[in-house]
């Protein structure tokens, strides 16, 4: 058995350095984890930079927007020259032969190859007209570029409205909880108040019951405001591509009336802003590309070719007692199908026709988009003024509970009254709330509407 010998001092330091240690570790676990917790809020701009830039809507037109532009480097490859290798091999059963009938003679045969047979060659392929069809499609794939940067700037429009309504949905809900909590204090209050009436022999059960039942009401309404708001916390974490256990914590917006909206300026900024009136635009353009990439069958196809062949019975392809083993050639091919049963003029002809029915289609568009900026700009008008009719309800309401309260305290009035009064405030706050937060909403959607990529930042709310 061995037995360790220590220093007094050091058997009566030790536990209280090791107490030391774990409390100093403690502290520091709990300091970090308080500072995890006390994330700073996010600002409406935050939320929607964080938004556009992890959004998987907008990294996917992100990869559209790449993979245009690599299909107009290859139509632009097209306009050059082709480099080409090929190498055979062919294995003859018999050797090639050819007959000369040579008087007197007779039949003579000549051998012409050998059994085994090499050959490579290296040719160069230049297009000097296509009618064309070479420039056209790389115009069309110019196109496709502006097209994909269009909808890039729709997907970026459209995040953004997301991650605002998202934002202002946690608001709304965390008011919601707040009303829901002021309800609960309140009615325990009252409840309390019941209860000492009741044992005084004031009130009769009745009424404490309808306290108690109210309280009970407003409870459940407390739970079901809290799930309310973690949906809406995660539905935000969805939209900025976050854990959606993530508690995020938002900063409120103020509200400022809305000034200088005139409806004439915003159908005029959304005819020209709007990315999907201008995606069909563009589609307008690739339309009538098609158009003329079908009328280039019209036309004969002409080549540049130059090519450097090989030929022997060795591998290298160097040695041929027939011939010449070697060679070079430059030429020109030409094509021309100039009759193939009306088939390129149908094509030209169904290109035509979708051209034109892209736009026919613009008309609508532009309509539609008319009719959603005017419904966009009639329910902010309508939210603004519900914020002021809701502001005034709000405090008759909070005034109203106040002085039912404290009369029934007095007993100068009954319990029902009361528990109408809350009710009373409780509607006008949620009213107060959808109204505030249903007019940035409406903003939102307004912005949208015009197609500004300045969606719901808290300088365009004024």
């Amino acid at each position: 058995m061995i037995k360790i010998c220590m220093p007094v001092f050091l058997r009566t330091r030790v536990p209280m350095i090791c107490l030391y240690v774990v409390v100093f570790m403690a502290c520091v676990l709990s300091f970090t984890g308080g500072a995890r917790a006390r994330e700073p809020a996010l600002s409406l701009d935050a939320a929607v930079s964080e938004a556009i830039h992890n959004n998987t809507l907008i990294r996917q037109a992100i990869e559209k927007q790449r993979a245009a532009m690599e299909n107009e480097k290859s139509a632009a490859a097209d306009l050059l020259p082709k480099l080409s290798v090929e190498y055979t091999y062919a294995h003859f059963k018999d050797k090639p032969y050819l007959l000369f009938d040579i008087p007197p003679l007779g039949s003579t045969k000549f051998d012409t190859w050998k059994q085994d047979r090499f050959a490579w060659d290296v040719s160069v392929t230049q297009p000097l007209f296509t009618g064309f069809a070479l420039m056209t499609r790389r115009r069309i794939a110019e196109l496709g570029i502006r097209m994909a940067d269009i909808k890039k700037e729709q997907a970026v429009q459209d995040v953004i409205l997301h991650a605002s309504v998202g934002y202002f949905n946690i608001l709304l809900a965390e008011h919601y909880l707040e009303t829901a909590d002021e309800s609960v204090n309140q009615l325990e209050g009252h409840a309390k108040d019941a209860t000492l009436f009741y044992d005084q022999e004031i009130i009769p059960e009745n009424d404490l019951l309808k306290s108690r039942v109210a309280l009970a009401h407003a409870r459940q309404n407390r739970v079901t405001a809290a799930s309310r708001l973690n949906v809406a916390v995660a539905a935000l974490n969805i939209i900025l591509n976050r854990d959606i256990t993530i508690k995020t914590r938002i900063k409120d917006v103020p509200w400022h009336a809305p000034a200088g909206l005139e409806l004439p300026v915003l159908f005029k900024r959304a005819m020209a802003q709007r990315p999907e009136l201008k995606a069909l635009e563009t589609a307008v353009c690739q339309a009538a590309q098609a158009v003329r990439m079908e009328k280039s069958n019209y036309y004969p196809k002409v080549y540049l070719t130059g090519r450097y062949e090989q030929v022997g019975d060795n591998i290298r392809a160097t040695n041929n007692e027939f011939g010449n083993s070697h060679n070079t050639i430059i030429g020109a091919q030409a094509r021309w199908p100039f009759f193939e049963w009306g088939k390129t003029r149908a094509d030209v002809n169904k290109a035509f026709h979708d051209m034109k029915a892209l736009e026919a289609k613009i008309d609508g568009i532009r309509d539609s988009i008319r009719l959603e900026v005017k419904d966009a700009y009639e329910k902010l008008m309508v939210a603004n003024e519900n914020i002021k009719t809701a502001e005034t309800a709000l405090a008759q309401a909070k005034e109203n509970f106040r002085i039912t309260n404290l009369q029934y305290r007095q007993q100068v009035t009954t319990s029902t009254e009361v528990l109408d009064a809350r009710s009373f405030l409780t509607r006008a706050e949620m009213n107060y709330y959808n109204a505030r937060y249903g007019y940035m909403i409406a903003k939102a959607a307004l912005d949208r509407a015009v197609g500004s990529n300045d969606v719901c930042r808290a300088d365009t709310l004024r």
